[in-house]
């Protein structure tokens, strides 16, 4: 037996602390999560005569690892758990044996692949399961009064190795081989079908899920549960591209007009716009104007914004963007050079570049980023207030009759309907409304649309609200309550730091561990909404009504609530032990001073991308829902919105400026009046609706007394739908009655499972011992 040292041990020797370790392969949503390394240990892989492991041949590595798959069938727990730390090295890439970190990752994908073809990834969910429901583990944990890393050493060594399979597998590279795309494929079939004990591997996350939230299993690493389960919906169902194409090809089947536009194009090539004004900055702007030092260069401040944009995209706030800010007014503001920016600008400027026209060196876009849109109802809603106008009298909703009508009229209907966009969602809302009222003529269109998996998925609804509490643990502004669930429970050492330097890496790795946990909820939250929606709208709108009832958007609003900047800004991570770095370089003696520092990234992308997930999470809540809008109004959600504009990042300040659009008619004409720069911003980069007078707050939808009748009519409509798709019980009466006799009794009956040991008594009481009238059969009733 060769022995491979877990080579982490000289990376902290000092620390009783877990390694903080990052994983950051890929960017922007399907980021690849941080993955935490185990406590140091030996891990023991057979070898041949003393041979490493990438100087062995093929067949010798998958005796190997046959090998290893039969040591996991022991009965001695620590031996197992030995043997999984050997294939958790495995598929880590076997650093011990590697000098650059490109052959670190080059093995650990030829590893995992290895593992799963010899079925590695079927023994470990045995595993898992069997410590999911080993209730001996739960009820000490329940009884201790601080629970550490040390209760889920077991589960924290197989979800490691899980989430590298998963999320190895999952990512596709220009060099991978014909055999590992094949097996791509029937890892993401087997990951999305009832195989593993009848319900997909998802379902059986969410119930981890559930049983940690419910105090019932409070030793469960979270983190890794949540960012496996993230990575499993994003394998089995597709990320937003494919989302995207799912899109497409279903309007083709619907034959409905192909869409305008792609809109991850669309964000992905827009600039941030300049931040609003502080109050520091007006009153600075002020005195300057009383001196008399107005600025002659009015394009200043704007160049000069996206020159700093791409340097330095994101910097601390001050105390001051903590209060509200009074944008507004536009006395010369455009002229004034940013304060934040003075010391990038004021430097020595390089040469002149050559003179150009002004057209050339202003690259304004043409035209608008996205195309206007128009629903049928809005061509309704025109065609009755000119009919009444103009005639006397409305035609229900005919939008083809234009007679009597002016011809201005009829140009504005033309321009309306070229921009008309009909959603599938509308199209299975009108089915919807033909099936229920004709339940026995139409063809029930019960068939799912893209993936089967949603159906089992649709039953953890109820989990939603358990992600809601971990969100809430895990949120900045969330106080510490002796009540609360423990997040903390796989962070925290059996022995607590005693140094200062222990205890600064304690904390950086406590920040950083709610930051994942955060970035796995919103992600996964939003890719459900996504599919659900794309799917069938009435099961989003299940999700989302039980989302709203368990005051998520509360929730994510006070998560706004605080230095947005800073969270954005945040270093929480130790550059000396990213993965595979601190493997194979020689560590630095960490001090506090460099703990301090953090690293030179100036933004977090972590922590960016979780506020867009919660942002977009936010706007498909309230996107249409009148009431739910009131609810951002209620909840004074426009300030602190305003304050989320300070991120000079496109795609996060396109879904600020969504929310307040959708409220800027409930905000009242002094709030309008006083905000034209953030009313310029929502006309530049939100999508118009050509007759949604937004701007001036005459929406005749907005009455506050429609309401209530909204939400109870999308209540009943949930209701029908949920009754006609998954409630057999309901529609017996539509049933048709069976009247042949042998398939009456060729039907499966179902039986307790005490049956057979009675029977013969429950036949002498039924049969034998009653009397049968044979005459009475033969009279006719």
């Amino acid at each position: 037996m060769y022995v491979f040292t877990y080579l982490a041990n000289k990376a902290d020797s000092d620390s009783n602390a877990s390694i903080v370790t990052q994983i950051d392969l890929c960017k922007a949503e399907d980021q690849c999560a941080p993955v935490q390394h185990l406590t140091p240990c030996c891990c023991v892989v057979p070898s041949a005569k003393g041979r490493r492991w990438i100087e062995l041949a093929v067949e010798e590595q998958r005796a190997y690892v046959m090998r290893l798959l039969d040591a996991l069938e022991v009965t001695d727990r620590d031996k197992r758990l030995k043997v999984a730390r050997a294939i958790l090295y495995l598929a880590q890439g076997v650093f011990d044996e590697c000098d650059t970190e490109v052959d670190v990752l080059h093995w650990s994908r030829h590893n995992v692949f290895l593992l799963y073809d010899m079925g590695i990834f079927t023994a470990l969910l045995e595993l898992l399961s069997m410590e999911i429901d080993n209730s001996q583990a739960c009820s000490s944990a329940v009884r201790k009064p601080a629970i550490s890393l040390a209760d889920s050493t077991e589960l924290r060594v197989l979800l490691s190795i899980m989430y590298l399979m998963v999320e190895t597998i999952r990512v596709q590279t220009e060099d991978d081989r014909p055999e590992w795309k094949a097996a791509r494929e029937t890892f993401k079939n087997e990951l999305g079908s009832p195989l593993y004990n009848g319900e997909p591997f998802a379902l059986l996350l969410f119930t981890m899920v559930t049983k940690f939230c419910s105090m019932n299993a409070p030793h469960f690493p979270m983190k890794k549960v949540l960012l496996l389960l993230w990575k499993t919906i994003l394998f089995t169902l597709g990320g937003f591209e494919e989302l995207q194409e799912m899109k497409v090809r279903g309007r083709e089947r619907l034959n409905l007009p192909p869409l305008p536009e792609d809109s991850i194009k669309v964000v992905r090539a827009m600039r941030a716009a300049s931040p609003p004004a502080s109050a520091m900055e007006l009153i600075e702007q002020q005195q300057q104007q009383k001196r008399g030092r107005r600025s002659r260069r009015p394009l200043v401040k704007q160049d000069s914004l996206d020159t700093y944009n791409e340097r330095d995209p994101f910097k601390n706030d001050d105390a001051r963007d903590e209060e509200e800010d009074p944008e507004d007014t536009d006395s010369g503001i455009e002229g004034e050079v940013d304060p934040l920016d003075r010391d990038v600008i004021i430097q020595p400027p390089p040469p002149p570049p050559p003179l150009r026209p002004p057209t050339e060196r202003v690259n304004f876009p043409k035209g608008l980023p996205w195309a206007p849109k128009v629903r049928e109802k809005d061509i309704e809603h025109f065609l009755e207030t000119s009919r009444n106008k103009f005639i006397g009298f409305t035609l229900g909703n005919d939008t083809e009759t234009l007679v009597g009508l002016p011809r201005p009229i009829h140009e504005s209907v033309k321009t309306l309907k070229q921009h008309k966009y009909v959603s599938i969602a509308e199209v299975q809302i009108k089915r919807e409304d033909e099936l229920q009222q004709c339940p026995l003529t139409l063809q029930l269109w019960s068939r799912f649309n893209h993936f089967i998996c949603v159906s089992h998925i649709l039953c953890c609804v109820l989990c939603q609200i358990a992600l809601l509490k971990l969100l809430l643990a895990a949120a900045p502004t969330s106080k510490a309550k002796t009540d609360s669930i423990n997040i903390l429970a796989d962070v925290l050492p059996e022995e607590m730091p005693i140094t200062v330097l222990q205890s600064m890496k304690l904390g950086i790795d406590v920040n950083r561990h709610k930051e994942i946990i955060v970035k796995a909820i919103s992600a996964l939250l939003l890719l459900l909404l996504k599919h659900f929606k794309l799917n069938h709208i009435y099961q989003f709108e299940i999700v989302s009504q039980h989302l709203v009832f368990a005051n998520c958007i509360p929730l994510i609003l006070k998560f706004f609530n605080q230095n947005i900047m800073s969270y954005i800004s945040a270093k929480n991570s130790i550059c000396v032990l990213d993965f595979p770095h601190c493997v194979v370089h020689e560590m630095p003696e960490l001090t506090a001073e460099s703990l301090e520092a953090g690293d030179s990234n100036q933004f977090c992308w972590r922590n960016l991308f979780s506020c867009i997930n919660l942002l977009r999470i936010l706007n498909k809540l309230t996107k249409w829902k009148h009431s739910r809008t009131m609810m951002l109004v209620v909840f004074k959600s426009a300030p602190i919105l305003k304050r989320a504009l300070k991120v000079k990042q496109a795609m996060m300040q396109l879904y600020v400026l969504k929310l307040l659009k959708i409220q800027t008619k409930y905000l009242g004409r002094q709030w309008r009046k006083s905000n034209m720069k953030t009313m310029s911003a929502i006309y530049q980069k939100v999508r118009h609706r050509l007759n949604d007078d937004w701007a001036y707050g005459n929406d005749i939808d907005a009455r506050p007394w429609d309401f209530q009748a909204e939400e109870c009519a999308l209540r009943e409509s949930i209701e029908k739908f949920n009754s006609r798709r998954y409630d057999r019980n309901k529609n017996g009466d539509f049933t048709p009655v069976d009247n042949c006799l042998q398939s009456v009794l060729g039907q499966r009956v179902e039986l307790p499972e005490d049956f057979h040991y009675s029977y013969e008594m429950w036949l002498e009481r039924e049969v034998f011992s009653q009397p049968i009238q044979w005459e009475g059969l033969l009279q006719n009733p």
